[in-house]
């Protein structure tokens, strides 16, 4: 089932055509086409639909030959989208690729993206054949086109639904292998001044999608409900929120798997392992340890924040330790120097791709510091680690 959107970035040098590409593509006015070389400042998105891959984000580029003190900061910022794309088109015309276009192609490599080349404009000057030389070894593929007509937006079109890998928009299954047609699933998610009103929050909305996908049974109920129902019933799994752990844990017999729906996440988009093995690294806290908070959405916060008061409060509580917590919005750049961190702990990303959470947190796994996730982080907290994370790693 495809349900994840796809991030396509378009780059290159400053006045190649980027901007009417994204135009092209969009079918519509997006981005402000000029003669001027540098009119693209900051990123400029658009969702479209694309026939063979389904939801996609189209993101328009800076130039990466940008100069002077802000050129530079938009350099920066074009780089930053390296971190969210799935695929990339590299827009390229007159001939001209250098220094500027193969550190980007590095940077693809890095971050393990998928890429096409266009040489626009070609109606105009065409790709001369040293270039095409040039351009074959990297194995990619090379299109000679006018990216503003339609036979060269077609065909740009079908080069990115040939290299666009199925991981970037058919959504791994959260539970689906967990449990069989038939089964019972009960999901406690407790209304509290954290939950929207009038509607579930995402998680668990995809946790009872992936349930029924798999036709079996999703029982949603509040952490008061929970005990009565269990004396008559008995679920093939009880998920939670991970805030409620301590509340229902006692309730839930040992003989009945017992996880939380940021867990879950973590499996399906983060890079599991590397929680599995940094959770415990709680326990080692000092005073005045720094904590690095990642979020993956901007939100108005309360005082009911799972990530912003909750989690802080309660580690301070169980490891009797004074600790310091930096906390990092949406997916913006995280703060130099990671090692001044003794542990960071990533939401459950619900609002990103698995793309997107995994450079994030590859970042931190290559800095040296122990990561954990909001729901892990919880069931420590609780006494629970290994019991909430048995039915993954059994």
């Amino acid at each position: 089932m495809k349900t994840k959107r796809v991030f396509i970035g378009i780059f290159g040098r400053r006045n190649k055509g980027k901007s009417s590409l994204i135009n092209a593509l969009a079918g519509q006015e997006i981005a402000i086409v000029s003669e001027m070389a540098g009119t693209t400042t900051d990123p400029v998105k658009k969702t479209i639909e694309i026939f063979g891959i389904g939801p996609t984000v189209l993101i328009d580029t800076a130039g990466i030959d940008d100069s002077g003190s802000i050129g530079e900061k938009r350099i920066q910022k074009t780089n930053e989208t390296l971190k969210i794309i799935d695929v990339a088109i590299l827009l390229i015309a007159d001939n001209q690729f250098g220094t500027d276009e193969e550190d980007l192609i590095e940077r693809f490599s890095e971050y393990n993206i998928p890429y096409l080349i266009v040489h626009n404009k070609s109606d105009i000057i065409a790709l001369n054949s040293e270039l095409r030389t040039r351009l074959s070894a990297y194995r990619v593929p090379v299109l000679e086109c006018s990216a503003t007509n339609q036979q060269g937006v077609t065909a740009i079109l079908d080069a990115l639904v040939a290299i666009t890998p199925a991981s970037a928009y058919i959504q791994d299954t959260l539970v689906g292998d967990l449990v069989a047609e038939g089964e019972s699933v009960v999901l406690v998610m407790p209304q509290d001044a954290e939950a929207p009103e009038g509607r579930l929050i995402l998680p668990q909305v995809q946790v009872i999608r992936d349930i029924l996908d798999h036709h079996a049974v999703a029982i949603a109920l509040q952490p008061e409900e929970l005990s009565e129902f269990l004396k008559n019933f008995t679920p093939k799994m009880v998920i939670t929120d991970s805030q409620a752990f301590a509340t229902i844990a006692p309730f839930v017999p040992e003989h009945i798997p017992l996880t939380s729906f940021s867990i879950i996440l973590s499996r399906a988009k983060g890079n599991f392992e590397a929680f599995i093995e940094g959770t415990p690294h709680i326990n080692e806290l000092k005073d005045n340890d720094k904590i690095l908070m990642l979020e993956s959405c901007t939100h108005v916060t309360a005082c009911e924040d799972i990530g912003r008061h909750k989690i802080p409060q309660l580690m301070q509580k169980v490891t009797g330790k004074k600790l310091i917590f930096d906390f990092v919005p949406a997916l913006q750049p995280l703060p130099e120097h990671l090692q001044q961190y003794a542990m960071a702990i990533q939401c459950g990303g619900c609002m990103v791709t698995k793309k997107q959470l995994q450079n994030r947190v590859n970042q931190i796994i290559k800095s040296g510091v122990p990561i954990s996730n909001y729901g892990m982080t919880l069931a420590s907290l609780t006494g629970i680690f290994k019991r909430a994370t048995q039915v993954f790693t059994d």
